[in-house]
């Protein structure tokens, strides 16, 4: 039996796109050879993946996963809606996110550790998927909120906050703190977060609008100082009307509760992703060339 080296390996995932493990695997049963060792994964359809690997995959889960004041949101997307309704895929996204929050949010790690399941999953169920993004936060704290649910724990709106403080007093808020996260969307959680570049940006914006011509210097300062504190209102989780009681803010609303927050992370599914749109007429002309 021929020797399998590392090399070699490296060259049938080179050829074939399959993950480490299959690829040594098809050249033991194949005595080291390349071309029958590929032959071998393609009739076991591992080699699916690479073919799927250009296609637009904008669909799929968030999910979130918390453990011992740790919490990681997770994308993994899909080619289509229909994907993230099979078990195999949600299982993926599962084991996916479990493998997050056992790397503590780093994402090479987690990818390192799932690009062979994310493969196989590809050769089954035949279409393009991939781990997008992981995001961790970390607290004394952790609360979640998943939107859109599609099964417990995964939809297309997935939050985990961190909140320091007693839990037995901070518990009665912090998952509406989840929540308001999904309904609001912050960009930042407090002020010195905020990049001074893009402060002076919106003065700019507000500015150049028009809103202050004619105005007096001393008048177009405040209304300067106000769009921006309107800015900071949508764009700063301390700083935003929470959604239950709009009279106060997020800062204010945790501060009753003996806390203080600790950090957050929001993704929406798909966010910022191009989806490619091909009319019937166009999908039908490909099959027929």
């Amino acid at each position: 039996m021929a020797e399998v080296t590392a090399k070699l390996i490296q060259e049938l995932r080179e050829k074939t796109s399959a993950g480490m493990m299959d690829c040594k695997k098809a050249l033991i049963e194949n005595n080291g050879n390349i071309q029958e060792a590929a032959d071998w994964l393609r009739q076991k359809g591992i080699v699916k993946a690479a073919s799927k690997a250009g296609r637009v995959a904008a669909s799929g889960l968030v999910t979130v996963v918390k453990c011992d004041g740790m919490g990681c949101v997770v994308e993994v997307n899909a080619e289509t809606d229909f994907v993230a309704k099979n078990e195999k895929f949600q299982k993926l996204v599962s084991d996916v996110a479990n493998k997050a929050l056992e790397f503590s949010g780093d994402f090479e790690k987690t990818l390192e550790a799932v690009k062979d399941d994310v493969a196989a999953t590809i050769a089954t169920i035949g279409e393009n998927m991939n781990l997008r993004r992981v995001a961790k936060v970390s607290g004394e704290n952790i609360y979640t909120y998943v939107h859109n649910s599609l099964v417990p724990g995964m939809g297309q709106i997935g939050v985990a906050v961190a909140i320091n403080g007693d839990a037995a007093k901070i518990d009665e808020i912090g998952q509406k703190i989840a929540m308001h996260i999904a309904a609001n969307k912050p960009e930042f959680m407090t002020i010195a977060e905020v990049d001074p570049i893009a402060v002076e940006r919106e003065k700019k914006v507000f500015i150049e609008s028009g809103a202050t011509a004619g105005k007096p210097e001393n008048v177009v300062e405040k209304m300067v100082e106000g769009r921006i504190k309107k800015y900071y209102g949508e764009s700063v989780l301390e700083e935003q009307p929470f959604v239950m009681d709009p009279s106060k803010t997020v800062k204010q609303v945790v501060a009753e509760h003996g806390g203080t927050l600790a950090g957050f992370a929001y993704y929406l599914l798909g966010e910022g992703i191009e989806k490619r749109e091909d009319n019937l007429a166009d999908e039908v002309a490909k099959m027929l060339s």
